[in-house]
């Protein structure tokens, strides 16, 4: 009785105040706990829709298409020109008309701003006319009698008071004497004009079917600037009289010369070397009853754009063969306008142009990402022509009847399609279709290739390679570990793998790159002898063991053989080594890498072996822990049972403890991938950084990751590059998430199917 009262007087009563208030505490404890780990789960889930929908964000842009709106629209005089050009801020506009009145005039307005006199012949009339590379700006008018006056187009930009001030002028590349093309005096028909600061080009046509070529040389004095010397070349050839030929185009680098004649052939001439043309080729580019109405070439001057008469609008570009022989290939074409091409203009830097035909609808198009972005009505007249403004932002039409139209575009990603980022294109001076990632150039005619394919398969391909070398050492390992290891032994194994885990990845990239990639290349049939020596040697010493009597056997406490292994992996790692140089030299001449090489096997010395054999050992930690603590984690009265029944200690892995541990190893395996998918440094570090299509093992590769912290610092915000690179994360977030939802579904799965075990 006094045990009992004593007792008492120690626990308070169920409803004294002491208890309610300690009640009353653990249930605010409990909530705050409840409140706060929901609140962290929600916080959890919003930061991620957050980063997802922030992804979208930057990323939808890139699939908006074109559009266009119309700024300015009135009325000039009826007019004959031939030419109409924008500046790059979409306010200053020039004509050339077939007389040879140059105006230049206010694009917004129509109002003149300044109407230059050319230094035309009196006595000539102008029978031709030419544009060079809109980008140069350069003109050309042909004269009856064999001459060619060429000059420039050029703006002076001025900052008056704050406020930006244009000035028209023109200029001539070769001076303001006109160039005698023709010495006998015949009237030049057509006429293609191109020029750069080195070198200036004129093809003229006469009207007896002969083209004529004089190409003008500038060499500048070295100790002085301001003198120079020209140097002249001429050729001449003569057509065959059934080439009637409709259009002629020179490219931007004065070395390809193209003619169209009446029966849709096109004849390419290499004039990079002008006193000696070399024709290389007559194609016909269109169907019988289909007439050329139009050619251009493309910015860079690679690819000639051919439009039809039926709508369609054909990309062309020359391909070297075995021989190193060039032939024309007719590469895409595009079929949404159905009238007559009329008039093609080109973007200044980009690989997209417009496409005028005769029922006045316009498109814009992208060629690399094979896209129409925009097709509809601009204009009512048929005879319009079109200047498109440098920044592709803009473009006027003028009709003959003097109806003007200024036009903004907002056209900023063309370069972006499913076609371009996922599928083969065939980009120029390229002999087939391809995947490439080239995101950037020294050259401003360059074209972007931004597929994703190659990026996304060197991820794919690192974590292969990671996985293949990480998953069986890990989950043997851990299977080991938990279940025949003495408990001593794994206080040391199991803390000593998780620490490996904190290693920075940064320090694993860079010992990967610059100790381990240059020991793989010099001892690469050590490398392969270990990787086949030592499993055989781990079962041939387990079955050693086996052999050996009893009183040896039980000298060493359960739990504690795999310790005998240790001096078996030691040694099978020095001798391979050791008997490296040696099978180089008898098996592989004495250069394995070059062996490879003669084989047709590409070999690297940064390649997915290296990459493989690092970033396993950085995702063993994570697949070893929670694979481990699942099988470790069984309970034991399952273990026990099934050894009582008499199952022996194999069978009850096999048939119990995985069984039950499966859905923790499975989410191991899968933590473990993802983890694999989205490194970051080593892959960096490790690898050559070719955005290549080769599951070689002895390839580099560059993974979506790697791809983003290389070239996102200094990708333009905005940009169409930096746009792609988000889309890059949005895909390696969108892999992630399947990743895990997959998992999370089959290890649920799991746990149902071997939850009565």
């Amino acid at each position: 009785m006094v045990e009992h009262s004593s007792i008492g007087s120690v626990l308070p009563a169920t409803n004294s105040p002491v208890a309610m208030r300690r009640r009353a505490w653990r249930e605010f404890k409990d909530r705050t706990a409840r409140y706060g780990v929901t609140l962290g789960g929600i916080s959890v889930v919003f930061a991620i829709v957050l980063i997802f929908f922030y992804l979208l964000y930057v990323v939808l842009p890139l699939f908006s298409g074109a559009e266009m709106e119309t700024t300015a629209e009135y009325s000039m005089a009826e007019n004959d020109a031939v030419h109409i050009a924008l500046n790059e801020y979409n306010d200053v506009a020039l004509t050339a008309d077939r007389s040879g009145k140059i105006q230049f005039f206010t694009a917004a307005t129509g109002q003149a701003i300044a109407t230059p006199k050319l230094p035309l012949p009196v006595d000539s009339q102008v029978t031709s006319f030419s544009h060079g590379d809109y980008s140069t700006g350069v003109l050309g008018y042909g004269f009856d009698d064999g001459r060619v006056l060429v000059f420039k187009r050029d703006y002076k930009v001025s900052y008056p008071e704050d406020k930006r001030y244009i000035t028209p002028i023109i200029t001539y590349p070769v001076g303001e004497t006109l160039l005698t093309v023709d010495a006998q005096g015949r009237a030049l028909r057509s006429l293609t004009v191109q020029s750069n600061e080195e070198r200036t080009t004129v093809v003229g046509l006469t009207d007896s079917n002969v083209l004529l070529l004089l190409g003008l040389v500038r060499e500048e004095d070295f100790m002085d600037e301001d003198a120079f010397t020209i140097e002249e070349s001429r050729a001449e050839i003569s057509l065959h009289e059934n080439e009637k030929i409709s259009h002629i185009q020179m490219d931007i680098d004065q070395r390809e010369l193209y003619l169209v004649d009446e029966l849709g052939f096109i004849i390419y001439y290499d004039i990079s070397d002008l006193s000696a043309p070399n024709r290389i080729q007559k194609v016909k580019a269109v169907p019988s009853g289909v007439d050329v109405t139009a050619i251009s070439f493309l910015t860079g001057g690679i690819s000639i754009l051919v439009g039809r008469s039926d709508g369609q609008i054909d990309q062309w570009f020359p391909l070297r063969d075995l021989h190193n022989n060039y032939t024309l290939h007719n590469v895409r074409s595009f079929k949404e306008q159905q009238s007559a091409i009329v008039e093609l203009a080109p973007e200044y830097s980009r690989k997209g142009f417009l496409a005028l035909d005769d029922a006045g609808r316009v498109g814009i198009y992208h060629t690399t990402a094979e896209r129409t972005l925009l097709v509809e009505t601009l204009v009512d007249s048929s005879q319009t022509i079109l200047g498109i403004s440098p920044r592709a932002n803009g473009v006027i039409a003028l009709s003959s009847n003097g109806q003007a139209k200024l036009v903004a575009i907002d056209n900023e990603h063309p370069e972006v399609s499913w076609h371009s980022l996922w599928q083969e294109v065939w980009y120029e001076s390229r002999d087939k279709p391809e995947y490439i990632w080239q995101s950037s150039s020294a050259s401003n005619d360059f074209e972007p290739k931004f597929s994703l394919s190659p990026l996304t398969f060197g991820t794919i391909k690192a974590a292969f390679y990671a996985m293949v070398v990480a998953v069986p050492l890990a989950i043997m390992g851990a299977i080991f570990t938990a279940y025949f290891m003495s408990p001593k032994m794994r206080t040391l194994v199991k803390p000593t793998i998780e620490v490996m885990e904190a290693l920075p990845t940064v320090i694993l990239g860079f010992l990967a790159g610059l100790w381990l990639a240059p020991i793989v290349e010099g001892n690469l049939p050590g490398v392969f002898s270990i990787l086949v020596m030592l499993p055989i040697m781990t079962i041939l010493t387990a079955y050693l063991w086996t052999k050996l009597p009893a009183t040896i056997r039980e000298a060493i406490p359960d739990g504690w053989e795999a310790a005998i292994l240790v001096p078996v992996v030691i040694l099978v790692g020095v001798v391979s080594m050791l008997m490296s140089p040696t099978l180089e030299l008898w098996l592989f001449n004495g250069d394995m890498p070059r062996w490879l090489d003669d084989m047709g096997v590409g070999f690297d010395q940064r390649n997915s072996l290296v990459v493989g054999l690092v970033m396993g050992f950085a995702v063993i930690p994570t697949i070893f822990s929670i694979t481990e603590d699942a099988i470790f984690g069984v309970p034991k009265h399952l273990t026990i049972g099934s050894l009582a029944l008499g199952a022996t200690p194999w069978q009850t892995l096999t048939r119990v403890v995985l069984l039950t541990a499966s859905p923790g190893i499975f989410s191991a395996v899968m933590i473990g991938l993802g983890r694999a998918v989205g490194e970051t440094m080593i892959v960096l570090m490790a690898t050559g950084n070719t955005p290549i299509m080769d599951f070689n093992i002895f390839e580099g590769f560059r993974a979506l990751s790697a791809n983003i912290a290389v070239e996102m610092p200094e990708a333009e915000v905005a940009s169409t590059h930096y746009r792609v690179l988000f889309l890059a994360a949005l895909v390696l977030f969108m892999a992630t998430f399947i990743f895990n939802t997959v998992a999370e579904v089959v290890r649920q799965r799991l746990r149902v199917k071997y939850s009565s075990l």
